[in-house]
């Protein structure tokens, strides 16, 4: 009997049809990659297994965990089931986790809630299990709360949780999305280690197919509530049997057309010129009798982007990259250096000179929705810009500009009286592009705009960013802990690392021969779908 059997699994929620029909089964200690775009039912398979669903809910067909029936077991039966057989790792640790509660006390809580222990006993489990897990006391003390660590340090205390029990079944949704590349080669190596020391089941849901090529033995792809192709990984990946297989495995690898044709232009003054730019911050004193410190978040940092060129920023998380962004944008004043945009100082420039500044920068985030108010339209939010204008434009013009703006991105001229929910990921992208392209800019800063989206909408985003670029001639500041992101766009790359840039030059030439420590591991740590293939089959091989 294997550990998890799935059969005809269906589920509505009211009317509306969610999953339709659904075969899975895994064993002990093996992991099975669930794969999809976004609304493919992946984590409603997932929410199903742990009876998390809904109101109006309705689910058929036969869930077996273990042996145990799980869509017709009692709440009180899956509330013992869940954080001691079953575990789950969700995608954003943040609001996994309880932000008034230390770390200690929320890995300690579900060992004493499980097992009966004392809180003696279940804190030392809990310090056992934060160390296991990369957060020794020593470092990362149990007093900790979540909002004092890092993302990367969040998700191994949201595994921690999960794994305090060994449980059987670990069901891991999207669980290495926000990271930086190290980050996520160390969780992912963590996760096989589970694996492999406890025997236990790992269901992998990811939209990267990287990472299932590496991390599963077996691999389920999902469109539409439906199974399209299951089997073996490798197999699966390399034959490419469905239609939508072949479709994923070519957008995770996509170059944009344009990109491959793109020169830096040739313009011989840089557009922004930033020159041993340093920003510091004080620290925080822990008592009356420390001295006052200081944090140096940006140490010396110098380079200049021309007319119509692309440029990558990559790094670890926490090495810079986006508070010197905040810089060049003028939201943060440097310690020291200079900034040097269009002609103009940044560094001192008043409130005025600052508005005609802005008039030619503007900034794509990596999460649109966050940075839209829900209650406004896409014809308001999209013409925000507008605002910098000398001469503000009458309704008819506004109207005009904003759809042309969303002509440039791909969407009609009818989604300027929707708003934001009404539109999926990478819909909402595209109108977060549309905002930032309306006053015409010459730079572009987009920070992680396609690391939260599928492989599918993110080469669609990938040709829309090339697509401008040769048309309207932006220059773009590309932050991204995506390196395969960063070769199919970018023109040249900085490799930044504790403030500083430690590397830079052509992008294919710096990825391909790193000389530099911080270079080579962000190259070695990335996912590669045809390195990870070939792993898979040489293992496959048989040994004489």
């Amino acid at each position: 009997m294997s550990l998890l059997e799935i059969e005809n699994l269906s589920l509505s929620i009211g009317s509306t049809p969610i999953l339709k029909d659904i075969d899975l089964h895994l064993e002990q200690g093996e992991v099975l990659g669930l794969v999809g775009e976004s609304g493919s039912g992946k984590s409603m398979t997932a929410l199903t297994l742990m009876q998390l669903l809904p109101a109006r809910s309705k689910a058929a067909g036969r869930l077996e965990f273990d042996g145990i029936d799980i869509l017709n077991a009692p709440e009180a039966a899956m509330c013992r089931l869940r954080g001691d057989d079953l575990g789950m790792v969700f995608q954003e640790p943040m609001t996994a986790l309880n932000p008034v509660k230390t770390i200690g006390e929320q890995v300690a809580e579900g060992i004493r809630w499980h097992t009966g222990a004392n809180r003696t006993d279940a804190e030392i489990r809990a310090r056992r299990m934060l160390e296991r897990v990369g957060l020794p006391e020593t470092k990362f003390p149990l007093t900790r709360y979540p909002h004092e660590l890092s993302g990367g340090q969040r998700q191994r205390v949201v595994i921690a949780i999960a794994c305090a029990l060994n449980p059987k079944l670990l069901i891991a949704d999207e669980p290495t999305t926000a990271l930086d590349v190290v980050l996520q080669a160390q969780i992912l190596d963590l996760l096989r280690d589970l694996v492999e020391e406890n025997r236990m089941g790992l269901l992998l849901i990811s939209h990267d197919l990287a990472v299932v090529a590496q991390m599963a033995d077996r691999i389920t792809i999902m469109r539409h509530g439906e199974v399209m192709e299951s089997g073996e990984t490798a197999k699966t990946l390399l034959e490419q049997q469905h239609p939508y297989t072949r479709q994923l495995a070519e957008a995770s690898t996509h170059v944009p057309a344009k990109a491959r044709h793109m020169e830096t232009k040739g313009a011989s003054a840089p557009l922004l010129d930033v020159e041993n730019v340093v920003r510091d911050y004080r620290l925080r004193r822990r008592s009356i009798f420390a001295p006052p410190g200081s944090f140096r978040a940006v140490d010396g940092v110098s380079f200049s982007l021309k007319p119509g060129e692309t440029t990558a920023l990559v790094g670890r998380s926490g090495c810079g990259k986006s508070t010197l962004a905040r810089m060049v944008l003028a939201l943060d004043r440097p310690t020291s250096g200079s900034i040097l945009f269009n002609g103009q100082q940044l560094e001192n420039a008043d409130d005025a000179d600052l508005r005609a500044a802005r008039r030619n920068m503007q900034v794509v985030f990596q999460d649109p929705y966050g940075s839209f108010n829900p209650r406004h339209t896409i014809e308001r939010l999209v013409a925000e810009p507008l605002h910098l204008a000398d001469e503000k434009p009458s309704r008819e013009e506004r109207r005009q500009r904003v759809a042309e703006a969303l002509d440039n991105v791909g969407l009609p001229s009818s989604a300027m009286d929707r708003y934001p929910h009404e539109f999926s990921g990478g819909q909402r992208q595209r109108i977060s592009i549309a905002r930032a392209i309306i006053m015409r800019p010459k730079l572009i800063i987009a920070d992680e705009p396609v690391s939260a989206l599928d492989v599918s909408i993110r080469a669609q985003i990938l040709d829309l960013f090339a697509e401008l670029n040769a048309t309207m001639g932006l220059a773009c500041l590309f932050i991204t802990h995506d390196l395969t992101v960063a070769r199919a766009l970018t023109d040249t790359v900085m490799v930044m690392h504790e403030g500083r840039i430690v590397e830079r030059g052509k992008t294919g030439a710096v990825f391909d021969d790193p000389q530099t420590e911080p270079a080579q591991a962000l190259v070695e740590a990335a996912p590669d779908l045809e390195r990870a293939l070939a792993r898979r089959q040489r293992l496959m091989q048989p040994r004489h």
